[in-house]
């Protein structure tokens, strides 16, 4: 258990530790003292400026187009609409290319893409965009998500229609078991658009290349996926593409989509020189996908003992203008819409509807996210209705080892519900607060209140989180090692094109490659196309996926190693540990270098989880997710219930994680995790107002900051999942979940309102009912 004061760390260098240990980060210094070099950071000599003209409608028809004044400034290069776009002219994930590289005929969101300008200096690129004259027939735009259901076809804002996808969940018979339920109670939920609100904006570099291709260094989660994607607009072979994964300053699913890759090589290629395109914040928030907002309306049945019977839910999730990642969001909401909780009758109904709002896409617990706040809301509801408290509700209705999903899929490995309930009930609650020192109090040293009207809530939260691709997906990691002597010492070099985007990820693949090969020395590989796929740095996958590839590639090399002393030595009972290689019989024999010589050992393999299946689009039953994890909060709040103001005075977590790869890593991720939970309940919102976005600024889109985030309390348990690499679980998206239903039920506990969207601003605590 980890208490909110923390014991200082072993002491560790980057070139030591192997899994199971916390070697220090080698970014982690470069970072902290601003010497990383990030995508905005990237400079060569001769290069050009890219900027991108961007529609102020969120819906019209382009009538007129002239990009002449801007061609006639000094220093301008190129002036670029659809008309020039080489190849395909539009693109998207998971094969649903919806999305115009440059719009076309129509825009259908506020800061949808227009056109691209390339000149010598950022600020002529900027001056020439405003001399960019484009003629708009404004169009009325569609915004109600839920108009959209009931009329799907006459609100269509796109030519498929208004509904991405609807996806049905049936499990036995929710009206018969409606009429023999004791309690019933319902809700309407709603959850705000959330911003993924990376530090680093999105920016890249594009150098053409002498065989008419491009070297593209970018910030990105999914170096395949956005090649996939680009060599087709760009009319080109994807061996002529050559992409760099440049540094990365946070994404949170929002670099999964394209951004300024395709644009920045558009503006390379026909102007011969290398291009830069870095947005800056205000451009960032209509440059990439956002977190679905969400509508959610629930109906819960119970015996008068608190046994749940039937759940009745509809999950309608805006995805905004284009598709993005709304498919499988939806899949997530609808197969986790009732969460960790055995119910033998189960209605779900979930949507994914297009509107001409921001588009939405991926971010830190897609789907599963919108859907707890919702069903955890009827879980404190239920056990009010039941005379039961919050934790024992949640007990007496726990999935274990065994138990069925909504979707029919059997939890087979360890998931101890119960017993973390317990543990978390069982922590100690932090001390009352000093109402002397006014930090203690909500409003800080604005002095907004000397304790007069602060009262003290405390609420549970319980989140359940697929991890890696589900549905089919054969989700794959490639990796490839190399071990040889290099300066005398035995060194492994690994390679893979998986992105490193702030979790750790480098520092993992080392601890492994040192513990299979028993080795020191491990290189790093910058990630790029040059390896096969890795997949998306998303859905907790890295560790679980690249981790996996590396170790079996680490396998392969050491069976290498290991014939060839056996070959040497004459001995079959061999066995590498700490740079020698040992006889079980007879103990160390040589080292490594002895072994190798001047022999390099290179292998490369693929790592593929076990498969799922697709949701059967009528039931809802299948075999959908590879692996699931639990997380649980408490949380303690102070609120000044006469101003609405909310301190988060101490959060505790309990995870189970499966095996600790990396403490520290490790717990940087639920804390991390739970910061963003904490937002989305209290601050985070992009404002859209008749489809335009209000607060594109982080003046005006608040996140938490240190003031904001109280001590933690973690309970780390290891119960490892026999189908996973080390028995490793993912990590980073569970604590996402469970931290905002627990925020608010805090705030409901001690305010008695119902508080049933996030984030709970301060006039629904003074004014809700």
């Amino acid at each position: 258990m980890t208490s909110p004061t923390r014991s200082p760390a072993h002491a560790a260098t980057p070139e030591t530790g192997g899994v199971g240990e916390s070697p220090l980060r080698p970014d982690g210094t470069l970072k902290v003292t601003g010497e990383f070099a990030y995508a905005s950071d990237l400079w060569l000599e001769g290069m050009l400026w890219g900027a991108t003209l961007r529609s102020p409608h969120p819906r019209a028809r382009i009538r007129s187009l002239d990009v002449g004044p801007a061609l006639a400034l000094p220093g301008v290069r190129a002036v670029l609409t659809h008309e020039d776009v080489p190849g395909r002219k539009v693109f998207g994930i998971d094969h649903t290319d919806d999305q115009p590289v440059l719009a076309i005929d129509q825009v259908r969101h506020q800061g949808e893409p227009v056109a691209l300008v390339a000149a010598d200096h950022p600020e002529t690129a900027r001056r020439a965009m405003d001399r960019i004259a484009v003629g708009y027939e404004v169009l009325e735009p569609v915004t109600d998500p839920r108009a959209v259901i009931a009329d799907p076809e006459g609100l269509k804002v796109q030519d498929r229609g208004g509904i991405t996808r609807h996806q049905p969940v049936r499990v036995g018979d929710v009206d018969a078991a409606r009429a023999a339920a004791a309690v019933v109670v319902s809700g309407e939920y709603e959850v705000g658009i959330q911003d993924q609100a990376f530090l680093g904006p999105e920016a890249g570099l594009a150098i053409p290349t002498e065989d008419g291709g491009v070297d593209l260094h970018v910030s990105t989660q999914w170096i395949h996926n956005d090649l996939k994607q680009i060599a087709p607009c760009l009319a080109l072979r994807e061996d002529q593409i050559h992409m760099t994964l440049a540094g990365v300053g946070g994404a949170f699913g929002g670099r999964e989509d394209l951004s300024m890759q395709i644009h920045a090589a558009m503006l390379a290629l026909r102007t011969g020189r290398p291009v830069k395109m870095s947005y800056n914040r205000y451009e960032s928030f209509f440059g990439h996908v956002h977190r679905h907002p969400a509508q959610m309306r629930y109906e819960y049945g119970a015996t008068r003992d608190g046994r749940l019977l039937y759940a009745d839910v509809e999950i309608v999730l805006d995805g905004g203008a284009y598709t993005s990642s709304t498919m499988n969001v939806v899949g997530n909401a609808a197969s986790l819409g009732v969460g960790p909780y055995e119910i033998p009758n189960i209605r779900i109904d979930g949507y994914g509807v297009y509107t001409n709002n921001p588009p939405c896409g991926a971010m830190r617990g897609f789907g599963a996210v919108q859907a707890c706040f919702a069903y955890e809301s009827m879980m404190d509801k239920l056990g009010a209705a039941c005379g039961l408290d919050p934790v024992e509700i949640r007990r007496r209705n726990a999935v274990s080892q065994g138990s069925r999903l909504a979707t029919g899929q059997v939890i087979e490995s360890p998931a101890p519900l119960a017993e973390m309930l317990t543990r978390l009930e069982a922590m100690p609650m932090p001390p009352d607060p000093d109402r002397s020192d006014l930090r203690d109090l909500p409003g800080g040293v604005s002095q907004t209140t000397h304790g007069e009207g602060v009262v003290r809530g405390v609420g549970y939260g319980v989140g359940l989180k697929n991890i890696c691709f589900s549905e089919g997906f054969d989700d794959l990691s490639t990796a490839r090692v190399r071990l040889e002597v290099i300066g005398g010492e035995a060194t492994a070099l690994v390679h893979t094109a998986a992105a490193e985007v702030g979790q750790g990820l480098v520092t993992v693949k080392a601890q492994i490659a040192r513990t299979e090969l028993g080795v020191q020395k491990v290189t790093i590989a910058p990630a790029d196309n040059r390896v096969g796929d890795a997949g998306s740095s998303s859905a907790s996958r890295q560790s679980y996926m690249t981790g996996g590839a590396v170790r079996a590639a680490c396998e392969a090399v050491r069976a290498e190693l290991l014939a060839l002393a056996e070959r040497r030595f004459g001995r079959t009972d061999l066995t590498v540990a700490g740079g020698k290689i040992i006889s079980r019989a007879e103990g160390v024999l040589g080292t490594i270098e002895d072994v190798l010589g001047e022999t390099a050992i290179e292998r490369t393999r693929e790592f593929h989880h076990r498969p799922t299946t697709p949701l059967d689009p009528v039931t809802g039953q299948g075999r959908s997710h590879t692996q699931l994890a639990l997380c649980v909060h408490r949380a303690v709040v102070d609120v000044d219930v006469d101003l609405g103001l909310v301190k988060v005075v101490e959060l505790a977590a309990v995870q189970d994680v499966g095996r600790i790869l990396n403490r520290t890593a490790l717990e940087g991720q639920i804390h991390g995790g739970t910061a963003q939970g904490l937002g989305l309940a209290l601050m985070e919102e992009i404002v859209v107002s008749g489809g335009l976005v209000r607060n594109p600024s982080f003046t005006d889109y608040l996140i938490p900051t240190i003031l904001d985030m109280p001590p933690m309390r973690l309970d780390i348990l290891e119960h490892p999942d026999p189908e996973a690499p080390y028995g490793l679980r993912g990590a980073g998206e569970p604590p996402t979940l469970s931290s905002t239903p627990a925020v608010v039920a805090a705030i409901r506990d001690a305010t008695g309102r119902a508080l049933t969207r996030v984030p709970v601003r301060p006039e629904h605590i003074a004014a809700g009912p």
